[in-house]
């Protein structure tokens, strides 16, 4: 078990780190070559040039200026300067809310901190309980264990302290949530209030358009559109199943950067010897064959190839699928179809909003609707097991924490860890960095089981791995960290005591595991973060293309890898903080600082980082904010079921239910919050749509929204391949000059249509009248 000394060589080891990270990254920087690694985002929105262009020879590639050396952490300061509006019409709301979960984490605990040291670190500490416990129960502590409430015997009544303080820590994490909330929501009212025009403000997404043996479906969705919205309906567009099609382009792609890469070899050979490759797997093996001839030639291959499947895409009604972009001619028609039903049948013409154009995930549009409640059962059960299995490696790395409980079973261990140095390293520092390597793959598993569910949206797969992501450091790594590291300290104690004590012996073990916590916040928390500013894989890769691939400003701009924010795996580590604190907060106070500087560090971090380097590949007007509260939520009542178990096995039974009454007011405050901002990020208030198409009407009265909009939605792929073909094969340039009130509809049934056909100029029968002229 880790002593205090322990933490203090984990805390030395980690801040080195830390500021190793940041002294390479302010000399890194500096220099001109790395430009584009650190600023990418200037780059990108054209307002910064390359320092390599001009300039003595040596200054094109090393700064020279050694006053700037000096003020190596003045990034930090900078970071902070931008205001949040303007940080918003730079990044988006996105990137300026997701900053606020940090400023969240501040707000809660430094509060809570210095109550708690104020308050809880003198009552915990005046006691000998765990002192006694030693020598009595053989329970293993150490000096950080006498902070906490495992220092407080039964029955005692100092535990009105804590409860009383769980009250006060509820009562404020509830007000900064509810706060924050109201912001947030007026912050996306006004963010959508005030942004300019985008294709997903007029635009539904239709999903599982039911067959029809007398229409396509693009006929299909023209005709039932024009007939229940003949006011607004303005056009469409039909989603093609272009996976195939995707493939050979990337393939094609990537046969390019061979071809680049031999070539430049070529050039800047000093020789006339051609390269050579492989034409095995990863050209490992096979036969040696010209490089540049092979390359050219696969590369030849796919052109022809490229437009044969775009052919057989575009003519084959089979690559169709029962799905369309439905565009509207007002935001105001738009919100009634994405937010309404249908059909009298619930299951067919689904609408929702679309997606912007870049944040649609075009693979998973091909997925029939049927098979996603399948699919998303399946992961649903490979997540279950990849959660229970992945325990092992928790119970492998608690057994690294552990280590007096770990001799008491396995005694041979004991002149190995008994020097002090490796002591302190193994429990201050290697199980926090054992479990990041263990989770490092986690994110990636994740995020292929969200696209195997078939949402349709990155956002949407970031937020649905995000949740999972949660959901496994939940169960995992707080649960099974304090189930698997109680079992192991208290090992001696299990074997030998009756099962009625076992809940005792757990309830007094909890709290000591705050010290794994604390070497694991250390690690990732604070090496980790500084680490992330770095950015050794980009700065890597970057250099590696501009060395090989490089040719054109366009190579170069296509080299740069900025990023994003990382919804998916920073906004679960976030949480697992709070969750941490939170429970911790009445347990173990001394675990708080280490969270507060984590949130600080990490604010300023990311600040600079999604000001100079990330460039985010959607926007979603913070659509994610109900999850971030929820989960915050649903961290404060596990705070308080673990405080309610923990002052149940101190026998406290005249506070205890006073606890009660925490969750039950927690939840009510929930569904309070639910019912008061969550509509906001779920739907758009008509008389919001109505108030921004009647100021876009005054503004621009002859906008040519129909040429905006047709061909918003179009596969990526098809802009992407073919270039030079001037036929467009997926605009609907012939309806531009038709009125939207006719309706081309090849239906043999003589259902009802309201208005006059396309193909016979003359309104189909009804149904009743139909039936009177085939009577005698």
């Amino acid at each position: 078990m880790a002593t205090l000394g322990d933490i203090g060589v984990g805390a030395s080891i980690n801040i080195l780190s830390a500021f190793l990270f940041f002294v390479v990254f302010a000399f890194l920087r500096l220099q001109p070559f790395n430009d584009r690694v650190y600023f990418p985002k200037w780059y990108l929105k054209g307002v910064r040039d390359s320092p390599t262009r001009s300039g003595a020879f040596v200054r094109k590639f090393v700064n020279l200026d050694y006053r700037s050396y000096v003020r190596f952490l003045n990034w930090m300061p900078e970071a902070l300067k931008m205001p949040e509006p303007e940080l918003i019409d730079h990044a988006g709301l996105d990137s300026a809310v997701y900053l606020r979960i940090y400023l969240i984490g501040l707000k809660i605990f430094v509060p809570i901190a210095l109550v708690a040291w104020a308050v809880l670190v003198p009552v915990n500490w005046t006691n000998n309980t765990l002192d006694i416990a030693a020598h009595l129960k053989n329970v293993t502590s150490s000096d950080i264990d006498r902070l906490s409430i495992s220092n407080i015997p039964e029955k005692s009544q100092r535990l009105w302290t804590h409860i009383v303080v769980a009250y006060a820590f509820t009562f404020w994490t509830c007000y900064v949530l509810l706060k924050e909330y109201e912001k947030v929501a007026n912050m996306r009212l006004h963010f959508l209030a005030t942004e300019r025009r985008r294709p997903d403000q007029f635009t539904a997404l239709v999903r599982n358009v039911p067959p029809d043996p007398d229409e396509s479906v693009s006929e299909l969705v023209e005709h039932f559109f024009l007939v229940n919205h003949p006011d607004h309906y303005l056009t469409h567009q039909v989603v093609y199943n272009a996976n195939k099609l995707a493939k050979l382009v990337k393939k094609k792609k990537k046969m390019d950067n061979w071809l680049v890469y031999y070539q430049n070899k070529l050039e800047r050979s000093k020789t006339s010897v051609r390269p050579l490759t492989k034409t095995g797997f990863l050209g490992l093996w096979g036969k040696k064959v010209d490089a540049i001839e092979h390359y050219q030639s696969e590369i030849d291959k796919l052109k022809k190839e490229i437009p044969e499947e775009r052919e057989k895409v575009s003519n084959d009604p089979k690559s169709i699928v029962a799905a369309a972009f439905v565009s509207f001619k007002s935001r105001w028609g738009a919100a009634v179809c994405a937010q309404t039903q249908q059909s009298r049948n619930p299951t067919i013409w689904l609408t929702e909003w679309a997606p912007e154009p870049r944040d649609v995930y075009w693979p998973n549009l091909a997925i029939p609707y049927v098979e996603l409640t399948v699919k998303r059962l399946i992961m649903g059960v490979a997540f279950f097991f990849l959660t229970f299995f992945f325990m092992i490696p928790i119970a492998f790395v608690q057994s690294l924490a552990s280590i007096e409980g770990l001799e008491k079973a396995a005694p041979f261990l004991k002149p190995i860890v008994e020097v002090k140095f490796i002591k302190s390293v193994i429990t201050g520092f290697l199980p926090g960095i054992a479990l990041k390597l263990f989770l490092i793959f986690l994110p990636t598993i994740l995020m292929i089981m969200a696209k195997f569910e078939g949402y349709a949206s990155r956002s949407s797969l970031e937020r649905r791995a995000a949740s999972r992501y949660y959901l496994f450091s939940l169960v995992n790594v707080f649960l099974g960290s304090i189930i698997a590291g109680s079992a192991l300290e208290q090992l001696k104690t299990f074997m030998h005591q009756s099962p009625s004590d076992i809940p005792v012996t757990i309830g007094t073990a909890v709290p000591i595991k705050a010290t794994f916590f604390i070497t694991y916040i250390m690690v990732d928390g604070w090496a980790g973060i500084a680490a992330e500013i770095l950015m050794l894989k980009p700065l890597i890769i970057y250099h590696l293309k501009n060395t090989f691939l490089v040719k054109t400003d366009k190579d170069r701009e296509e080299a740069m890898d900025p990023g994003s924010i990382g919804f998916n795996t920073g906004e679960p580590r976030i949480q697992l903080y709070i969750l941490l604190g939170l429970v911790y907060a009445t347990l173990t106070p001394v675990l708080l600082p280490f969270i507060i500087i984590f949130f600080g560090l990490a604010y300023v971090v990311f600040r600079h980082q999604i000001i100079n380097v990330y460039n985010q590949e959607y926007e979603s007007a913070a659509a994610f904010w109900p999850d971030v509260h929820g989960r915050i939520l649903s961290a404060l009542l596990i705070s308080q079921l673990v405080l309610l178990g923990l002052l149940t096995t101190k026998k406290a039974a005249q506070s205890t239910p006073f606890l009660l009454a925490l969750p039950v007011l927690t939840f009510a405050f929930y569904k309070y919050c639910q019912g008061r901002f969550e509509p906001a990020f779920v739907r758009y208030p008509l008389q919001e749509a109505k108030m921004k198409d009647t100021l876009e009407s005054a503004r621009e009265p002859n906008l040519n929204l129909k040429g905006y909009l047709q061909s918003a939605y179009v596969h990526p792929v098809f802009k992407e391949c073919d270039d030079d073909d001037d036929e467009d094969h997926y605009s609907f340039e012939k309806y531009e000059n038709e009125s939207c009130v006719t309706v081309a509809t090849k239906r043999q049934s003589r259902r009802n249509t309201p208005v006059p056909s396309r193909m016979t100029d003359q309104s189909t029968p009804s149904l009743p009248d139909a039936v009177e002229d085939l009577q005698p």
